[in-house]
């Protein structure tokens, strides 16, 4: 199934751990809208055996399913889609494993970059982080400045990226940024239900 994805604004990654079913059911019931299995560390059975758990709550719930540069994981869960860093093979060539129907994500970090996802076949990029995260703790913050060269840059929807809370949201959105990816928010939280929510309503207030 192909998604719009301007149409997606709260995009939530997470890895693999006990409750991600649970946290991953609340979430989508508090507004996100795009999901991502993002496991760096896990070795590819585990991977596979959450994505093929998530994928059915999430088709059950018309939600867009991603993983994380594992394009060959990707193609054994069919998932909806995967998520491609800059490191990661190009996304010409995951297209010659995944198929068209396949969405490719793709980060981007810097103005080159930005350029460069001009020319390659994908579904939106993301910005950032916009400020230091340990999310990706060697991964230097690249401000909002970039953030909204992208946006005004690129044609497909740009997802930032960095320490989303709904603070966060509502000091970028008045700048016309209106796809947030969140991590710590949700995953963290004592209720993701809840923090969902927060961050959705703050969303809602301007897109």
């Amino acid at each position: 199934m192909k998604f719009d994805y301007s149409d997606r604004r709260l995009y939530l990654c997470i890895g693999i751990s006990e409750q991600v079913r649970d946290v991953v059911r609340a979430a989508i019931d508090g507004g996100v809208d795009v999901v991502q299995l993002r496991e760096k560390n896990a070795e590819a059975q585990p991977i596979i055996e959450t994505a093929l758990a998530l994928k059915e709550i999430l088709k059950r719930n018309d939600i867009p399913f991603f993983i994380n540069d594992r394009v060959d994981i990707a193609k054994i869960v069919a998932s909806d889609g995967v998520h491609l860093g800059q490191g990661d093979i190009s996304p010409t060539q995951a297209r010659t494993i995944l198929g068209p129907e396949t969405a490719i994500g793709r980060s981007t970090h810097s103005v080159a970059e930005c350029q460069r996802s001009l020319d390659e076949e994908i579904a939106y990029i993301s910005a950032g982080p916009i400020e230091k995260t340990p999310t990706k703790p060697l991964r230097d913050p690249v401000g909002v400045d970039y953030a909204q060269y992208a946006i005004k840059t690129s044609p497909r929807p740009v997802f930032i990226t960095g320490g989303i809370t709904p603070e966060k949201i509502h000091e970028l959105s008045p700048l016309g940024i209106s796809h947030f990816v969140v991590v710590r928010y949700i995953t963290q939280a004592k209720d993701a239900f809840l923090s969902a929510k927060k961050l959705r309503d703050a969303i809602d207030q301007y897109w």
